[in-house]
């Protein structure tokens, strides 16, 4: 214990450490919002990979997914980190940069104010982002605080006020700037926590052969291509980690702020080897839990019924599969995966409010200045609502980041990807889409369908409405006007 409290009293300190050099370098919006948009390759691939992966990925999916579905969860960490990381920087990565430059926009909702001359695109798309990031974040934290309850025998508030206490102090010093430079660190630690994870757990379960074999005990399905919910569960969860990164704006605000377009390639071949590591090795831990994990080893994951709860399943199989004196580092590990996303996603929250919203509807004269102390304040504001969200616990971390990311691409996909690889896509049928894919994925959700299904069915909607949409729009009005500065 006293080990572990030490060394996370250095990585308290090295965050302070970072937020204020960065604070040293941040003068203006750019500065805080892009880090002056010439952040290289290493420190955005690793920015992207940290800010895909979080605490989200560890405890809530690799805990529900794995109990669940067995090794056939490892199927959503290979298409996560082919599609949803490779894909995307070749795809949307080269093209974003220079889409950027030609429209002078670095938000996702400035983008499509100035690609489809909206400012109800640009005004909806601020209101999407900021009301569901919100989850996403308290999602974070809620794994975030599940972990260190498990470590440190600490009440759940308190873990949550001490995360939403460093989370804020090193993003209102110094923005992106302390976050690219942390997220090196941040990635680094998790790519060699990983390693120390797979090993302690092939070890523990006697190599790879006695777990396959162990699972295949309680249940042979485990071990099957496709585990025991059935393809659709599956499918639409791999469809949803995957399909969402193409518009997430945290995800996006990565390529407005890299170098340039040829610092793309070395990026893109990192992310997708961090990903493959990262993914990797969480899913296929999870999938190990039922080997390791009962109502009699561990009581604090399973209900008065013995129905597993899986928001703590991965805590506590951390705690049973890692030796005490490697225990320090898999903590490192959730806590360095988990800081980089709430940071992401603060950082992209807050900018839409300041930027999208203050700037572009109520105050379009607001200097610089003004603009950057916005910034910091709307980041603490926005980490105390994520904060009080989380400490109400409505629901399983699958759950609340299934709705979050489903309404998010659901919202985006059609509009964004349309619109940057194609100029005959209109105003109405960027905003068919996204309201129409919200609408979509909200209502299903609504009507009792589980959130994963509901948002891969939203974003579908989402891509399919944009171009019916403006199809029909140009075969039976005037043209679309491409934008032209």
């Amino acid at each position: 214990m006293l080990v572990r409290i030490i060394v996370l009293s250095l990585y308290a300190l090295m965050i302070i450490w970072v937020g204020i050099r960065g604070f040293r370098g941040t003068k203006t919006f750019d500065d805080f919002y892009l880090g002056g948009g010439n952040v290289g390759p290493w420190m955005t691939a690793f920015s992207y990979g940290t800010a895909y992966f979080s605490a989200v990925l560890f405890i809530g999916f690799a805990g529900n997914i794995g109990w669940n579905f067995g090794y056939s969860g490892l199927w959503i960490a290979l298409v996560n980190a082919l599609l949803g990381v490779l894909v995307v920087w070749w795809l949307v990565g080269m093209r974003l940069k220079g889409a950027a430059a030609e429209y002078g926009v670095n938000t996702l909702p400035d983008f499509l104010n100035k690609r489809y001359a909206s400012p109800e695109l640009k005004l909806l798309s601020s209101l999407v982002i900021f009301v569901f990031m919100i989850p996403y974040t308290a999602a974070v934290f809620m794994g975030l605080s599940y972990l260190f309850t498990s470590n440190f025998n600490i009440e759940y508030w308190h873990a949550l006020a001490f995360m939403g206490f460093f989370t804020a102090l090193y993003m209102v010093l110094g923005g992106y700037k302390s976050m690219a430079m942390i997220d090196l660190i941040f990635g680094m630690i998790m790519a060699a926590s990983v390693i120390v994870l797979l090993f302690s757990t092939l070890d523990q379960g006697g190599g790879i052969t006695q777990i396959t074999f162990d699972l295949r005990q309680i249940d042979p399905k485990l071990t099957q291509t496709v585990g025991p919910p059935g393809w659709w569960p599956l499918l639409s969860l791999v469809l949803l980690t995957s399909m969402a990164p193409f518009a997430m704006p945290q995800l996006m605000q990565k390529f407005f702020a890299i170098k340039d377009k040829s610092t793309v390639k070395r990026g893109m071949v990192a992310s997708t080897l961090f990903a493959v590591l990262i993914g990797g090795v969480a899913y296929f831990v999870g999938s190990t839990s039922r080997v390791f994990i009962n109502p009699e080893v561990a009581p604090a994951a399973f209900d008065a019924s013995g129905q597993p709860i899986y928001d703590v399943l991965m805590p506590e199989l951390l705690t049973n599969v890692v030796p005490v004196s490697l225990g320090v580092i898999i903590l490192l590990l959730i806590l360095s995966a988990s800081m980089s996303t709430l940071a992401a996603l603060v950082l992209v929250s807050s900018s839409t409010f300041v930027k999208d919203f203050y700037q572009g509807f109520i105050n379009k004269t607001a200097k610089d200045s003004t603009l950057t102390m916005l910034m910091r304040l709307m980041s603490a504001l926005f980490i105390i609502l994520s904060v009080l969200l989380a400490y109400m616990n409505l629901d399983s971390i699958v759950a609340i980041l299934g709705i979050s990311w489903g309404a998010l691409g659901s919202f985006f996909l059609g509009p964004f990807i349309w619109g940057l690889y194609g100029k005959r896509f209109r105003r109405s049928g960027a905003i068919a889409a996204g309201v129409g894919g919200l609408c979509t994925c909200l209502f299903l959700y609504a009507a009792g369908m589980p959130s994963p299904q509901a948002g891969t069915i939203g974003m579908f909607a989402s891509l399919a409405l944009n171009p019916l949409v403006s199809y029909l729009r140009n075969r039976h009005g005037r043209p679309a006007k491409p934008y032209s500065r």
